[in-house]
C-alpha cells in the first residue's frame, strides 16, 4: 500500500532540477552514461553520480553493464508514464499562470518536438495524435481515459502491417511481459490521448523498420521521411 512518505520521497527525487532534467532526457528510452546525463543536466560527473545513485536505489532508474561502461535508462514505462503525466500538469500550470497574457502554445515551443517525437518507447506528439485519433475513427480501436483495447478489425489491419498482434509483447520489449497491451499516455503537448503500451512500442518499431520515422541522435524529436509522408497519408489520412 502506498504511504504518503513514499509518495513525498518518490516527488522530492524528481523535484530536484538536476535529476529532473536527467529523467527528462532518458524520456527517448535510450541508454545514458553517468558522463552524457551530467552534461545534459550541466553538472560534474561526480555530482551525476550521486543523484543517479539515488534515483537508481528509489527504483525510478535501471542500470545496466558493459564493458567499462555503466548505462542508465527508466526502470520501466511506468516511470515514463508517470514523467509524462507530470510534464502535461507541470504545462497546465505554466499555462493557467499566463491566462492573461499571450496565448501560450503548449508542450515543447520547438515545433519539431511538439509534431513528433518520442516517448519512451513510443511515438508522441501531433502525429502519434493524430493516427490515434485515426486508428479510433476506423474502428481499429477502442480507447477511453482509462484504458484502450484493440478490435477485431485493428487485428486484422496491423496483420495487414506487418504486425502480428499476439508477438507484440516480445517484438517491443521482451523484458516486460507482464506491461498493458494497450493504454492511452496523455500527450502533454496535444494534451490529447496517443497509443502506448506494447501496442504502441510494436507501432513505434514498425514505423522505424519501415523506415518511415528516424531518430535524430540528441533528441527527442523524430523525423517524418517522405516515405513515412506518404504512408501515413494512406494509412491514417495524416498530413505533414
Amino acid at each position: 500500500m502506498l504511504s504518503t512518505a513514499s509518495l513525498a520521497e518518490t516527488a522530492a527525487l524528481i523535484g530536484d532540477l538536476a535529476r529532473a532534467s536527467m529523467l527528462a532526457a532518458l524520456m527517448d528510452g535510450r541508454a545514458l552514461t553517468a558522463a552524457e546525463l551530467a552534461q545534459l543536466a550541466g553538472i560534474s560527473p561526480q555530482t551525476a553520480s550521486g543523484h543517479l545513485a539515488k534515483l537508481t536505489q528509489a527504483g525510478l532508474l535501471s542500470v545496466e553493464k558493459q564493458g567499462r561502461h555503466r548505462y542508465h535508462r527508466l526502470a520501466s514505462p511506468s516511470v515514463a508514464h508517470m514523467l509524462e503525466h507530470i510534464m502535461s500538469v507541470s504545462v497546465e500550470r505554466e499555462a493557467g499562470s499566463q491566462a492573461r497574457g499571450p496565448r501560450v502554445v503548449t508542450g515543447p515551443r520547438d515545433k519539431a518536438l511538439r509534431y513528433a517525437r518520442t516517448c519512451y518507447d513510443h511515438l508522441a506528439g501531433e502525429i502519434a495524435v493524430a493516427i490515434t485519433d485515426s486508428m479510433i475513427a476506423a474502428g481499429h480501436i477502442e480507447l477511453t481515459p482509462e484504458a484502450g483495447a484493440l478490435t477485431e478489425q485493428g487485428t486484422r489491419f496491423l496483420h495487414d502491417l506487418g504486425i502480428e498482434p499476439e508477438a507484440c509483447a516480445q517484438h517491443a520489449a521482451p523484458r516486460r511481459s507482464t506491461r498493458v497491451f494497450c493504454r492511452p499516455c496523455l500527450d502533454w503537448s496535444e494534451r490529447r490521448h496517443h497509443i502506448a503500451g506494447t501496442l504502441g512500442a510494436a507501432l513505434f518499431q514498425h514505423y522505424l523498420k519501415q523506415g518511415w520515422i528516424r531518430r535524430p541522435e540528441g533528441t527527442r524529436s523524430v523525423t517524418v521521411t517522405p516515405a513515412g509522408q506518404q504512408a501515413f497519408a494512406r494509412l491514417f489520412g495524416v498530413r505533414p
